[in-house]
């Protein structure tokens, strides 16, 4: 398939105190192994509006009924679709389709199709109709290996979606996180369901700040297995890694520029954390600015002109945004007095941030022309927020019930899901970009 030292994540949250692990021990790098702990789906919260659509089972083979089952679970997580019954329906690819029929049954969509198999190669035919309209929506072909089945069957579920949406399906994507289990860390990438977790990298030491490259082929983080923070760069096909900033002092808070050519880092070299740039091979390194307090957790607007990053230099953490040529700062966020992490949506409308309010760390959603803003979390221990690439969910970690977990909400805060690891902690997800 294609695809400071105490601080909470030691430089890049340095408001919040987290201790990590003192041995020293060799990492273990395994590209592509898959890993132990899977993670489940819950949902609450219902979408203001959701479309009615029956999802059939896959005629010709055993595996057209797990491909409707994941066709139909995607959309259910979406909280965009209320699912119709499509028991016993015996449709394949060129059914005739009883249009009436399915309508007053209350769908207004019917996803259908037909799976065959030969020398372990596998054929998918699917049709996305309007039961209203009467016509069909869609229709394509895929091929490929049963491990690729669950993939075929997101892109599917990607293709449903933004027919009937017009906004583009990001089930297909993956995301990132660090799963902790004692004192083992594990970098691991799965798929937008949680499914099918893979490690690509295990250390004795803590790994922190995962960001995705813009074609989602290599991730930038921050290994301690040297007994301090070092930037590296992995490219996820082979597992090929090399260290790009491994300055005096802490390295750390990577994040891609749009073109995967630089990235914004944040080194200490001086003394206190500032932000930097640095080619993507690690030569070419630039200080954006100077401030006499931190500054840290950058993140590269979508038009690659500018950095948002967190600073204390008002008195108390904040979000500010600055030309990436260098210049004065401008502060973006005013409501409460404790704002950090800060990412852009992909259409440089909406900010997404952790604040505190009342003591709880809640994650929240700023306007970026209004200035307005949504609480779109409770709390009390939400973080690391990061949108889908299709800017329509927000996925972060959360505490809840006492565990550790994964978490997603539409960016109105009407539909929400819980992605649980069975074992370990789960820290610093990052959902990755459309790869194709």
């Amino acid at each position: 398939m294609t695809y400071v030292a105490t601080a909470k994540t030691a430089a890049p949250s340095p408001w919040r105190a987290w201790a990590f692990g003192t041995l020293v021990l060799a990492v273990s790098l395994v590209a592509a192994r898959p890993a132990d702990a899977q993670l489940r789906v819950d949902i609450s919260g219902v979408g203001a509006t959701q479309y009615p659509i029956a999802t059939a089972d896959f005629a010709g083979d055993a595996q057209g009924k797990a491909i409707a089952e994941i066709i139909r679970a995607d959309l259910t997580r979406s909280g965009q679709f209320q699912l119709i019954n499509a028991t016993g329906a015996n449709l394949n690819a060129e059914s005739t389709i009883a249009y009436d029929e399915w309508r007053n049954k209350g769908a207004d969509y019917l996803a259908y199709g037909s799976v065959t198999q030969s020398g372990g190669q596998y054929n998918i035919s699917y049709r996305l109709v309007d039961s209203v309209r009467k016509t069909q929506l869609d229709g394509v072909a895929f091929a490929g290996t049963e491990k690729e089945l669950r993939r075929m069957s997101h892109q599917i579920a990607d293709r449903i979606y933004e027919k009937i949406t017009g906004v583009r399906g990001v089930f297909s994507t993956r995301i990132a996180y660090v799963l902790q289990t004692g004192n083992n860390y594990e970098l691991q990438i799965a798929d937008a369901d949680g499914q099918n977790p893979q490690v690509m990298l295990r250390s004795k030491q803590s790994i922190i700040s995962p960001s995705w490259s813009p074609d989602g082929k290599r991730l930038a983080y921050v290994s301690f297995e040297d007994n301090k923070p070092v930037v590296y760069v992995q490219t996820l096909s082979s597992g090929q890694r090399v260290p790009i900033a491994n300055f005096k002092g802490n390295n750390s808070a990577p994040a891609w520029s749009p073109n995967g050519q630089q990235l914004a880092i944040v080194l200490s070299r001086d003394g206190i954390s500032q932000i930097y740039t640095i080619n993507a091979d690690g030569s070419g390194l630039r200080r954006v600015m100077r401030s006499p307090l931190i500054d840290t957790e950058p993140h590269y607007t979508p038009d690659g002109g500018s950095l948002v990053f967190t600073s204390d230099r008002g008195g108390s953490p904040h979000i500010y945004k600055v030309p990436v040529a260098g210049g004065d700062a401008q502060r973006i966020t005013f409501n409460g007095s404790y704002n950090i992490s800060p990412a852009i949506s992909p259409d440089a409308n909406n900010l997404v941030y952790v604040t505190r309010r009342d003591g709880a760390f809640r994650i929240a959603i700023q306007n970026m022309g209004s200035g307005s803003e949504q609480l779109l979390t409770a709390g009390p221990d939400d973080e690391s927020p990061s949108f889908a690439p299709n800017g329509m969910q927000i996925l972060y970690s959360s505490v809840q019930g006492g565990r550790s977990v994964l978490a997603v909400t539409s960016v109105d805060g009407r539909v929400r899901q819980t992605l649980s690891a069975l074992n370990g902690k789960v820290r610093e997800p990052t959902w990755g970009p459309f790869t194709n």
